[in-house]
């Protein structure tokens, strides 16, 4: 281990050293507290585009804004929906609703709405739906209204419908505003809650495991500390722009930063309390115990900062904001478990342990125990144990191909929320695209006449567009009557320098379903027949799509490339890394085997859960990305524990005898810190997104799995078949297996 870090530790677990570690943590959390805001204040709902800004829909959103600029921003649509039909009363009330929305009365933010209330009642009946219950109005917000101003005006208009008293008339808000605005609702308390329930859940399990009151506090304690500053640095970094605090990775990370240092604390006090029996002074005891783990602290604190910062390499927004998040927390992480855990410690001494205090030369009563049963199982039957879960692991992971990966990010917003809500009245009354219409940008190299021919043409590539399936209609098509008079065009229709034609396009499908995302696709692959087929080809003409559904195509490329990277990136990096700790080339490469084919089960089994059980048709593209950089993370953690203390004991006995003793010694602290992080993940089924709610149950079955089958029997018995030859107790690790 580095000399820094060794001089670094033994300070922390001196006399001395101890006091004055406690003291500067807790002076650094009462400054920040006091000098700097916390993250809460300026934390986002990250956009689903890219850090790049260069996909074909942000360079459709580009030609957008310079060649028909607009005050207007996010789109919310009002849906009004009454079951035995919208009546003429109903119809004064959203006139009345409509003359608000446009007087000086209404929400500040709000750029524009349709004028509904200045239409003749004939013109009112042609926006109800066929079957006459539902009616759609839209409004504006203004340009660049961020998340936080959508939920405010959002909040405003629902006021003030309530104050109206609608009756029997439901009214919701959905669209791209309304969106966003549940967003930020979901998670306003979402981490007081998910803080709450994880501070009382491991404090509960920690009780139960070590029935001792101190050793179920002290982790929280510290968790508590680390939080405050992490929190702190955050908000002081996204106040000044450094980075962006994503909401959904706040929610995570602190679940994330109180189960990794509860495992660290795990590991420092439960070979503590063996150095207790040793040594009579309680700070020689944790300068011996430290000196052991703090080696697999270092290193698997850092295979974890490693792979959240591969997210550095990602180019999509929701990816690419979680890195600074995780990265910090980690950085915090790893230096607490290397100074505040055992000063902690260190400074109360036997008593963290009351009421079963450790004394000198205490001879225990051993009992076999579940974990030596165990390691005397993997000892004597290596190629049974591994043959049987390798099937089973196996098992689940052929049920990922059989995986359905959703693009709609309603599906995953609770039930009764107004924005999920009147979408599927809208879905069920009008063409499900008029949520996010698709506007078509039609280009040409040089300055666009608006003459009969080309107005035909026009109208020749909507015919053709429109008979491709999934495109339901033009909005505002163009028309004879156009034709022969251009001067009825709609409003906006050329660009500012005439190059340019904007039309609009609506989808027969739900804009974020995966129907309409391969719509788009069919038009972009199409271009060129259909500019040809419409007598536009050979003139420098081009066809750009922008809009919600041109982005989600978008974003399901950018996870594809985003997925291949990642994935590849902390495979690597991780194997390389645990090539350093081991000092060898084959262990590396079998602890990284293991790791992947649990990741990979336990994201099959989750499918058979949230498919076969829980009646659910698809999942969140997200969470094999998420899943992955978690799972196998926090899964080198205790593969590194695990061999540490193999490498410990091979320096006295022989290799299978090691690996039999290291299961035994550690297998009872890596199922406690595996049950621990289980549950904490589990924590997450407490919050109203589905996205997370199911990355919740994927994680806390994947780390069950991976702590009682895959480190403490899979890897074990494969270690043990790998070097079936005996060694003798001086024989080095990387000389039996490298």
């Amino acid at each position: 281990m580095l000399k820094p870090i060794q001089s670094l530790v033994k300070f922390s677990s001196s006399k001395k050293g101890a006091k004055v570690v406690l003291f500067i943590w807790i002076a650094a959390v009462i400054l920040l507290s006091v000098l700097m805001p916390a993250s809460k204040q300026y934390s986002v709902s990250s956009k689903e585009a890219s850090v790049k800004n260069d996909t074909p829909s942000a360079v459709a959103n580009k030609i957008l804004d310079k060649q028909f600029p607009s005050k207007d921003g996010l789109t919310g649509l009002l849906v009004f929906h009454d079951k035995n039909k919208i009546t003429d009363q109903d119809l004064e009330k959203i006139t009345e609703v409509s003359k608000w929305l446009s007087s000086d009365q209404k929400p500040k933010d709000v750029a524009s709405s349709v004028p509904f209330y200045q239409f003749p009642k004939p013109v009112q009946q042609q926006f109800l739906s066929k079957d006459g219950t539902t009616l759609l109005l839209n409004f504006n917000l203004k340009q660049g209204s961020d998340s936080h101003v959508a939920n405010k005006t959002v909040k405003e208009i629902n006021n003030k419908l309530k104050e109206m008293k609608l009756g029997s008339l439901q009214a919701e808000i959905t669209g791209p505003a309304g969106i966003t605005s549940d967003t930020i609702t979901i998670f306003q308390n979402a981490d007081v809650v998910l803080m709450l329930a994880t501070v009382a859940l491991i404090f509960v399990i920690l009780l139960i495991i070590y029935r001792s009151p101190l050793l179920a506090i002290i982790p929280l304690v510290i968790a508590s500390i680390v939080y405050e500053v992490v929190d702190r640095v955050l908000g002081f970094g996204a106040k000044h722009d450094w980075f962006v605090v994503d909401s959904s990775a706040t929610s995570i990370m602190l679940v994330l930063l109180f189960a990794v240092l509860t495992d660290y604390s795990l590991f420092i006090f439960s070979r503590y309390r063996e150095e207790l029996q040793k040594h009579s002074s309680k700070y020689s005891a944790m300068g011996e115990a430290i000196h052991h783990v703090s080696e697999p602290i270092l290193f698997s604190g850092g295979t974890v900062l490693l792979s959240v910062l591969t997210l550095f390499t990602t180019i999509f927004v929701p990816y690419n904001h979680f890195a600074p998040v995780f990265s910090t927390a980690m950085v915090f992480i790893l230096i607490a478990g290397l100074t505040l855990i055992p000063s902690i410690f260190a400074i109360l001494g036997r008593k963290a342990f009351w009421p079963f205090i450790p004394k000198v030369d205490e001879k225990a009563v051993k009992k076999p125990g579940f974990w030596g049963k165990v390691s005397n199982q993997v000892k004597k039957h290596p190629a049974i144990i591994s043959g049987i879960l390798l099937i089973f692991l196996l098992v689940g992971a052929f049920n990922t191909t059989l995986i359905q990966y959703s693009f709609n990010i309603m599906k995953s917003f609770p039930a009764d929320l107004s924005s999920r809500k009147g979408f599927e009245l809208l879905e069920q009354h009008y063409p499900a695209g008029q949520l996010a219409p698709v506007t078509v940008i039609l280009t040409k190299d040089s300055e666009i006449t608006l003459d009969e021919s080309f107005l035909k043409n026009v109208k020749t590539l909507e015919e053709k567009m429109g008979n491709i399936s999934g495109v339901d209609s033009f909005s505002q098509g163009i028309t004879d009557a156009m034709i022969q008079n251009p001067s009825k065009l709609p409003p906006g229709f050329i660009g500012d320098d005439k190059k340019e034609v904007k039309l609009q396009l609506v989808l027969k499908n739900n804009p974020y379903d995966d129907g309409a995302i391969s719509t788009i696709q069919k038009l972009r692959d199409q271009e060129t027949k259909l500019l040809s087929e419409s007598g536009l080809s050979g003139s420098g003409y081009q066809l750009h799509y922008a809009g919600q559904t041109a982005e989600q195509l978008d974003v399901r490329a950018m996870n594809q490339r985003d997925m291949i990277v990642l994935f590849s990136l902390v495979t690597v990096l991780i194997t390389i890394m645990l090539g350093f700790q081991t000092r060898s080339i084959l262990l590396p490469i079998l602890m990284m085997a293991t790791i992947l084919l649990s990741f990979v089960a336990s994201l099959g089994f989750g499918w058979m859960i949230f498919h076969d059980i829980l009646g659910i048709s698809s999942i969140s593209y997200r969470l094999p990305v998420y899943t992955f950089v978690f799972m196998v993370a926090l899964g080198v953690d205790y593969n590194i524990m695990l061999v540490s203390r193999i490498k410990e004991e091979h320096l006295k006995h022989s290799w299978k005898d090691a690996v039999a003793n290291g299961v035994a010694l550690t297998g009872g602290v890596i199922s406690s810190a595996g049950i621990i992080l289980a549950a904490t993940f589990a924590v997450l089924i407490t919050q109203p997104l589905a996205e997370l709610y199911l990355f919740g149950i994927i994680m806390a079955l994947g780390v069950i799995m991976d702590t009682f089958l895959v480190r403490g029997m899979l890897l074990p018995a494969i270690l043990i078949l790998v070097n079936k030859k005996e060694k003798s107790s001086a024989a080095s690790i990387n000389n039996s297996i490298s």
